[in-house]
């Protein structure tokens, strides 16, 4: 009722205001004062909008303050930014995702060896008696398989070593957000066979620490990144870094 009767009155107000701005620019018409006439013109304009902004207003609900806040889409996180297991933003995250797109650039297929790479071990031999995830190396590899389509790939020498390696990425949950499956780890018995692999299927990128094999590669495959703890430069479209981590966040 008191909403109602406030607008009786806003109504009544908004008449009086309408007759005596009839009246006024009547007279000013006989005077030609034009100026005059467009000024009060313009204010009949604003009290019309201004009517018209107060009916717009959202009525206020018993116990409330009058105040109504509306949902801002943009600034609600969505859904690739919420980690699954507390529901929050990660800014860390976040930061490294923008950080592997940027990196990457355009480059939206990835081949990527495992030995010295994402792998402790650095040799076949290793392989057949352990094989370990670097810890550091884990969120990089998980932030690439959200922004491109990787393929991990090394030289064995037995099958008990590929049983090992799937196994410690399995362990470390590489395969565990879906943007990696166990069908794109790929085995060779040789460094050719590995070569082999990333010619035919033609990635943006191809990482490797093999500096004969990255030079090999130079000239068919767009970019490489090379993991050595040398500064060496192959190739003008070759990208040299000490560690897969550190190339993505610096």
């Amino acid at each position: 009722m008191a909403d109602h009767s406030k607008t009786i009155n806003l109504l009544q107000l908004i008449k009086r205001i309408g007759a005596y701005l009839s009246t006024k620019i009547s007279k000013l018409f006989v005077t030609q004062d034009f100026g005059s006439v467009w000024a009060i013109a313009g204010f009949a304009v604003a009290v019309i909008y201004t009517w018209r902004a107060l009916r717009s207003q959202p009525k206020s609900q018993p116990g409330t303050s009058g105040f109504t806040i509306q949902p801002n889409e943009n600034l609600l996180p969505s859904a690739q930014d919420v980690t699954p297991n507390d529901g929050f933003l990660q800014p860390a995250n976040l930061a490294l995702g923008h950080m592997v797109r940027q990196k990457l650039s355009d480059g939206r297929k990835v081949t990527c060896r495992l030995l010295g790479v994402i792998l402790e071990e650095n040799t076949p031999e290793e392989l057949q008696n352990q094989a370990t995830v670097k810890s550091s190396v884990l969120e990089v590899v998980l932030e690439m398989t959200k922004y491109c389509d990787l393929y991990l790939m090394e030289r064995v020498l037995d099958d008990e070593s590929q049983t090992r390696v799937l196994t410690a990425l399995e362990n470390a949950g590489i395969f565990a957000s879906g943007g990696l499956v166990k069908d794109k780890v790929l085995f060779c018995s040789t460094e050719n066979g590995r070569t082999s692999f990333v010619r035919q299927l033609e990635p943006d990128w191809h990482i490797d620490s093999n500096p004969e094999i990255t030079s090999q590669l130079a000239r068919f495959i767009r970019h490489q990144l090379h993991i050595s703890t040398k500064a060496e430069r192959i190739s003008s479209n070759v990208h040299s870094s000490s560690s897969l981590e550190q190339f993505f966040t610096v």
